[in-house]
């Protein structure tokens, strides 16, 4: 008993001593989107700050594929020492559900180290559209039933989840169109070649404020900062409104020493706390948000048990 006592004080005193050496060699943050995309431009930002933080070199490495997959996989066998970080984001929560094989578990290869942004997405229809609000769109779709389309990102996407999301929520009939990616949907819209779109707010936030599309609802739970104006899905229709967006967050490895874990954690909060930062991060339209290690571990799995009951509801399932 004595010597289990000792070793586990001596293991404790290790861990901490390690993250009080850490780091000591450049740390990477393995991306598993393309360079220029949103979450790459928050990763390097990110990393900038952390490299002032932690007195190390902190770099980005994409590792694009399999929507996000091929990114995990790598993050996931890493070494759980704090040298490798992972991009996390809503899609790698989803891609369990959605794909007939995923190698990696979001639940149980990565440890949680923080939310960084929200990113919600706009329900947006073209100018020309006769409806100005949720309301009036859902009342022009039980009139035409089947006529009215939407268009999305391709099936498990967002856009796609968002909208049928919505179909779910207030039985209307509308025929899914899908496209490469969120700036097709907007090109789509501003071409009337489709009715209605669920575009991510980074994608959609400007045309939105010129007035070439029009907002009719937010889907995160809360108003932005971008668009104060636009009301959420939960607000324009209490009875059958939902909130869905996407974020993105850092973790690392599972069995990354929880000291670790906590310096990466303040480091980020402590770059989070500077006016700049937070410009840089929510000039398009996402919203800037922080919580500690365990909160975001509570909020993946909560988010995982909303996303399969959806994706199930949906029947989405991809190859």
């Amino acid at each position: 008993m004595r010597l289990f006592v000792l070793l586990t004080i001596l293991l404790t005193a290790a861990g901490g001593a390690f993250g009080q050496s850490y780091p000591d060699k450049p740390v990477r943050i393995i991306v598993p989107f393309i360079a220029g995309s949103a979450p790459d431009v928050m990763a390097r930002q990110a990393a900038t700050r952390l490299t002032s933080g932690l007195g190390q070199q902190v770099i980005v490495e994409n590792k694009p594929g399999v929507a996000g997959s091929l990114g995990a996989e790598v993050a996931a066998r890493a070494a759980p020492d704090g040298y490798t970080l992972m991009l996390l984001t809503s899609s790698h929560v989803l891609n369990k559900f959605l794909y007939a094989r995923v190698n990696y578990d979001v639940l149980k290869d990565f440890a949680p180290i923080t939310l960084v942004t929200r990113i919600p997405s706009l329900m947006v229809v073209p100018p020309a559209s006769p409806v100005r609000s949720v309301a009036e769109f859902v009342a022009l779709a039980q009139s035409k039933p089947g006529k009215l389309n939407y268009g999305s990102g391709g099936i498990g996407s967002l856009a796609h989840l968002s909208a049928e999301a919505f179909r779910l929520a207030t039985g209307i009939d509308y025929i899914h169109v899908p496209y490469k990616g969120a700036p097709d949907i907007v090109l789509a819209l501003l071409s009337q070649q489709i009715d209605v779109g669920f575009p991510t707010m980074p994608t959609a936030v400007r045309p939105a404020q010129q007035g070439t599309l029009r907002a009719l609802a937010v889907t995160s739970a809360r108003r932005t900062r971008a668009m104060p104006d636009v009301p959420t899905l939960l607000e324009a229709m209490p009875a059958a409104g939902f909130a869905l967006d996407a974020w993105l967050g850092l973790a690392a490895p599972a069995g990354t020493p929880p000291s670790i874990v906590e310096k990466l954690y303040r480091t980020l909060a402590d770059a989070l706390n500077d006016p700049a930062f937070r410009e840089v991060l929510g000039n398009d339209g996402s919203e800037i948000v922080m919580n500690a290690p365990g909160d975001f571990a509570a909020q993946i799995r909560e988010e995982a048990e909303k996303g399969e009951t959806l994706i199930k509801r949906v029947g989405v399932k991809l190859e």
